[in-house]
């Protein structure tokens, strides 16, 4: 076993925290990660890990090593690639919004396995953004404002979204003639009501947002149903339990049916912006460039 192959076993099992997945990841016996880790510190004559039953960490030293181990393997990859076959291969594993997937990234999957065909692909789901050094994730793809993460963003589209309600919600509520009649009150209580969307990392409900000359206008609503998932936040709207805002891609058959009303139309929300992250220590390999270039073409026709 070469030195560099030792080099990626170690800072797999740093990443990954385990040597079983580590040995998962790379296809090779666990027994052969074991015993790679046990001549490289006896080479190097110090301990590069501590073993419990629960975790695996490195010590200061394997810190230190660590770090220089993932420049070297960058240098490595960035210097075979200059003169490897330029078609991608081997396996990305990626983590996307269900919605995203499910709309966009799995209908058109099929066309770029066709062309770069010694590519596979491991797909996650989720809204949270997942520790992607930790989970062995190569990128993740994400709609929306990002919060402040270590992750390098490249946006891929700007998805225009839509303010709505059901019919059944104006016949009781009315149709706000302008922002401000949202929050206007009638017995005490306001006019309106939203359909709240939690955020996943604060818990908090997204306010609705609208664009002004001035800038965007931000509108908190009470609410009698919260959700946090996108399929739950169109079900509410649909059921008429009160105003949301989202991407028109996912309500368009609904507003041509006339199942739900577009409100407020001349103070649209800001478009919703997607993103693939990557982490910002890590050289961007061929694989993640070639799919995020491939997202670009994808969103395109969005709107």
């Amino acid at each position: 076993m070469d030195r560099f192959q030792e080099m990626q076993i170690f800072t797999r099992i740093v990443d990954r925290r385990s040597f079983t997945q580590a040995a998962e990841d790379l296809n090779l016996p666990r027994a052969t990660v074991t015993n790679s880790i046990k001549r490289l510190e006896a080479r190097l004559g110090v301990r590069l890990l501590e073993r419990t039953t629960r975790q695996v960490k490195p010590t200061q030293d394997g810190d230190l090593y660590y770090q220089r181990c993932t420049r070297l393997l960058a240098d490595l990859e960035e210097t075979e690639e200059a003169f490897r076959d330029p078609d991608p291969q081997g396996r990305l594993r990626v983590n996307m919004q269900g919605t995203l997937a499910q709309y966009f990234v799995m209908p058109r999957l099929p066309e770029f396995a066709a062309r770069y065909p010694r590519m596979e692909f491991f797909i996650g789901s989720g809204d949270q953004l997942v520790d992607l050094v930790r989970e062995g994730v190569d990128c993740v793809l994400r709609a929306g404002e990002l919060a402040d993460s270590s992750m390098i963003a490249r946006r891929v589209a700007l998805i225009e979204q839509v303010t709505c309600a059901s019919p059944a919600y104006l016949e009781r509520h009315g149709d706000p003639a302008s922002i401000e009649a949202l929050t206007q009150t009638h017995a005490g209580k306001l006019a309106h009501q939203a359909v709240n969307y939690l955020s996943p990392s604060t818990g908090r409900a997204h306010p609705l947002e609208f664009a002004t000359p001035e800038g965007v206008t931000r509108v908190t609503l009470p609410g009698t149903v919260a959700v946090n998932g996108a399929d739950l936040y169109t079900a509410g709207a649909l059921a008429g339990l009160g105003i949301v805002q989202v991407p028109r891609y996912r309500v368009r058959e609904q507003l041509a049916s006339g199942e739900l009303c577009v409100v407020l139309g001349a103070h649209a929300p800001p478009p919703m912006p997607v993103s693939v992250l990557y982490p910002q220590n890590r050289q961007l390999s061929l694989r993640v460039r070639t799919f995020a270039d491939w997202l670009v073409q994808v969103f395109a026709d969005v709107n």
